[in-house]
């Protein structure tokens, strides 16, 4: 799996202050994208068990009280990244009590394999669906178009 940026300190992309993940590869190719760099699965930089340390480390700093990972893109559900994604989700809930792990996901909820349905059965947040030009809303809180829904998997 490739990821084109990591923020280890972010609030525009979840609730509260969190990790952010981009990963690469995606194949919605949604008009009007805002990361249309990160589409090619081959984009950006390879993911490391190094930078998986890393997100772990700053999940877990006492200095800076984190709520969460976010991981976007590119799409995380991507089949190239299901793998690594499922990893990292795993590490997260085993070494990071208490954080929550918010997805964005142009693949629609009920539309997802086996391999992808395992991914979000271990997240607390999912906002799915293609972004559409057509109905982009810049005054909508965590989405970008107002056919994307969010679903809150998991109590809070």
């Amino acid at each position: 799996m490739n990821y084109s940026k990591y923020y280890p300190i972010d609030v525009l992309n979840g609730e509260g202050t969190r990790c952010t993940l981009f990963v690469s590869g995606c194949i919605h190719n949604c008009r009007g994208c805002y990361n249309q760099s990160t589409w090619s699965p081959d984009a950006g930089e390879l993911f490391t068990e190094k930078l998986a340390d890393q997100i772990i480390t700053d999940l877990n700093d006492p200095r800076i009280k984190k709520q969460g990972l976010t991981l976007s893109g590119g799409d995380p559900l991507h089949p190239a990244n299901v793998e690594q994604v499922l990893k990292l989700i795993k590490r997260v809930k085993a070494e990071c009590p208490g954080k929550d792990i918010w997805m964005w996901s142009g693949y629609l909820l009920n539309e997802l394999t086996e391999p992808q349905q395992e991914v979000v059965e271990l997240i607390d947040v999912l906002i799915d669906g293609k972004f559409e030009q057509s109905l982009a809303d810049a005054n909508l809180q965590w989405r970008g178009s107002s056919n994307q829904v969010i679903h809150y998997l998991k109590s809070k």
